[in-house]
């Protein structure tokens, strides 16, 4: 009654009857104020839980989606389509963004195409080989695909057919439940920080499911993107993953490139190579080659610690001399 209904009014009236400590309060007009009381009261109530779920809807419908694509690849009796339908959407968007659609009138960037192609995936592409700047956007997108297949059939013909779809599995699987944890901290403190907004004049539920969708639409590229990151970083068996990085040179081996292993890099077919170069040689955003030096790093003179005696003979600490540079 103090907060919902007409207390003060109601007050005076009893006071101008008489009434008295401890008599039965009865009458028509105090009945209605408290029926309207209780309206109120439950009115409020109502929409603090109807706002509270219109904020849940947001969650339960990126939910929805997440564990249907989980469910999925887990009931899925052959993971690969899923790898290929996921190289075929992401690649295609990673085209567009260094490249552009020519609407926003960027350049294109042909090298950092190059360098994230030749990073992420084992084709050893040179700026002659890839010859970007004579197609399109779509027919990059699509060169580049088929590419990629290739060198993923060339992979899983090195391992057991049971082994590769588990191992696909696991890749869409860890991608997924790493970045969905990470996305549901990120919701929460976006539902925490949104009914800020409403000192603006912005509705913090709209403002709520603008960003909301923005950071699932982001949730999903990075998921796409781990999943060609892991796709040639992963085996399930050693022996066969040797051996597909011992085909490597046969069909990524340039023709200015050493048949051999140098003094720059390991022979092939070792865990220290890279996947995409080959003998050591790697691809920079212009195309060249560069020469990597993979040879491990052996110490001449024993390791001197920051307290003990300078080797120098100064008699001081080695961090107080010729450590302090070090």
């Amino acid at each position: 009654m103090r907060n919902f209904g007409a207390a003060d009014r109601m007050t005076k009236i009893m006071e101008r009857f008489g009434l008295e400590e401890g008599q039965e309060l009865e009458h028509p007009w105090l009945n209605k104020s408290v029926e309207t009381a209780q309206k109120r009261v439950e009115q409020r109530n109502y929409l603090a839980r109807k706002r509270t779920l219109d904020f849940d809807d947001v969650m339960n419908n990126q939910r929805e989606v997440v564990y249907t694509y989980r469910n999925e690849t887990i009931d899925s009796e052959e993971p690969r389509k899923l790898v290929y339908e996921v190289i075929e959407e992401a690649v295609p968007a990673k085209v567009k963004e260094f490249l552009g659609t020519g609407a926003t009138g960027d350049e294109p960037n042909y090298g950092a195409l190059l360098n994230w192609v030749n990073v992420t995936f084992p084709l050893g592409l040179t700026r002659e080989k890839a010859q970007f700047e004579t197609r399109s956007v779509e027919e990059n997108a699509q060169f580049l695909i088929e590419r990629i297949k290739n060198a993923y059939e060339r992979k899983s013909s090195h391992e057991e057919p049971t082994a590769v779809k588990s191992l696909e599995r696991y890749i869409i699987l860890n991608a997924i439940d790493r970045l969905w944890q990470e996305h549901l901290y990120a919701m929460d403190a976006l539902r925490e920080g949104v009914y800020l907004r409403s000192y603006a004049q912005k509705d913090p539920l709209i403002e709520y499911k603008t960003e909301a969708y923005d950071m699932f639409v982001e949730l999903m590229t990075n998921i796409k993107n781990e999943v060609l990151h892991n796709l040639f970083r992963s085996t399930s068996n050693l022996q066969a993953f040797e051996n597909f990085l011992s085909t490597l040179p046969q069909f990524l081996l340039r023709e200015n490139a050493p048949s051999g292993p140098t003094a720059t890099g390991p022979a092939p077919g070792r865990h220290g190579e890279r996947l995409g170069t080959a003998d050591g040689v790697s691809e920079n955003g212009n195309g060249s080659e560069l020469k990597l030096d993979l040879a491990p790093v052996r110490r001449e003179v024993p390791k001197v610690g920051r307290n003990q005696p300078c080797p120098c003979g100064s008699g001081k600490k080695f961090k107080n001399c010729c450590g302090r540079t070090a």
